[in-house]
């Protein structure tokens, strides 16, 4: 998995886990997708910041330290997506 993706994912999973803390297999997926950046791409911190129409992650890894941005609304349409889904919100 590339770097882009393996943070996109990381950002929409974190989204859905802190949003529904006791959905402990969110909370799991968001811990292996933070294996993923630590280990495969070797990332040592990685912290987030949010706008009204941004997702910034700021990243140091072996390149040193970097930012890349993805849409708000894409980065939150998991969460969007298991709120209006009844069978999720019992």
């Amino acid at each position: 998995m590339n770097l882009r993706d393996a943070l996109f994912n990381w950002l929409q999973i974190s989204i859905v886990a802190e949003a529904r803390p006791e959905d402990k297999a969110t909370a799991e997926t968001a811990d292996f997708f933070e294996v993923i950046l630590r280990e495969d791409h070797r990332l040592t911190e990685f912290q987030v910041s949010k706008d009204e129409t941004m997702y910034r992650i700021r990243y140091t890894g072996e390149d040193g330290a970097k930012l890349i941005m993805f849409d708000r609304e894409s980065a939150e349409q998991p969460l969007a997506d298991i709120n209006s889904n009844p069978k999720y919100n019992e």
